[in-house]
């Protein structure tokens, strides 16, 4: 406990002094002149820190100056008990991940959990499928969102999809992701833009979120290390091509004016590497910074 003490202390010096600002300030954290928010974190980006001490890492998250959070898990905890966390630590969970395999067997039952944690939204960032991603597990999971979609709705909770970039198969005159669009239900799904993982697959995610527009309910502000080959339709790479916002190969002034436009309702840091604590700091600044 002594450790995680020190070490929550270190980061929030660290937050302070790259940022200038406390993290209790009335400024949102991570916003700016330009970039309004809100911003939020997602906990998997800590997911190793979780593994060790849950309330010490809850900490951690507020000390960074967080008051947003997306969940992915609870970490052995009830959902009961991870709320009291949550709101110890003054976090909010806005939006969850659950798995796909329960939003096709028991989208009640996510629905249930998801209400006991307050959430506004819930949703999923992967569709389980062997090999390639294939036309049949478009129109299979298009209806499992759709079903998902309202049983959430009913608890007055929106379903998203996170793209992953094994969706990005050419279909027709656009991609697989393009079916998913078409044959989900707008009432009832939304979806989650990860930038990373729209670039890597070769997308331009500036133009994605002008063509699907309001069906972007939220973002992972993510970025993908310069020099990283794209066209990539694996959904996975290397931990440490997750560099600090900024950095990587997204025009990410374009991307956030155009996201604005879309009426994007909540952005989310996801920070996948191994240097997650050192990046979110950086990260922030640059959010605090940029102009568009």
């Amino acid at each position: 406990m002594k450790r995680t003490i020190i070490l929550s202390t270190t980061l929030l010096i660290t937050f302070l002094s790259t940022t200038g600002h406390s993290a209790d300030a009335a400024k949102p954290v991570g916003t700016g002149a330009s970039f309004k928010g809100p911003l939020g974190l997602q906990l998997y980006s800590l997911r190793e820190q979780f593994k060790k001490d849950v309330p010490g890492t809850l900490k951690v998250v507020r000390d960074f100056g967080f008051r947003d959070v997306e969940l992915a898990g609870t970490y052995g905890k009830t959902p009961e008990e991870f709320l009291a966390l949550l709101k110890e630590n003054g976090l909010k969970a806005v939006a969850g991940h659950f798995s796909y395999d329960r939003y096709r067997d028991d989208p009640e039952g996510v629905a249930k959990e998801a209400k006991a944690l307050g959430l506004a939204y819930a949703g999923t960032a992967w569709i389980t499928h062997s090999g390639a991603f294939t036309e049949a597990n478009a129109h299979d999971a298009a209806k499992v969102f759709n079903r998902a979609g309202e049983a959430l709705a009913k608890q007055g909770i929106k379903f998203y999809y996170h793209n992953h970039g094994y969706e990005f198969v050419p279909h027709g005159d656009g991609t697989l992701f393009d079916l998913l669009v078409k044959e989900t239900k707008p009432e009832f799904v939304s979806f989650q833009m990860d930038v990373m993982w729209a670039v890597f697959p070769g997308q331009d995610p500036t133009k994605l979120m002008e063509k699907y527009g309001s069906r972007w309910a939220l973002m992972h502000v993510k970025d993908l290390k310069k020099g990283v080959a794209t066209g990539s339709l694996a959904g996975g790479t290397d931990t440490k091509n997750d560099v600090v916002v900024g950095t990587g190969q997204t025009d990410w002034p374009a991307l956030l004016r155009a996201a604005q436009k879309a009426g994007v309702k909540y952005y989310f840091i996801e920070d996948e590497s191994p240097s997650v604590l050192e990046q979110i700091p950086q990260t922030l600044k640059y959010l605090e910074n940029v102009k568009f």
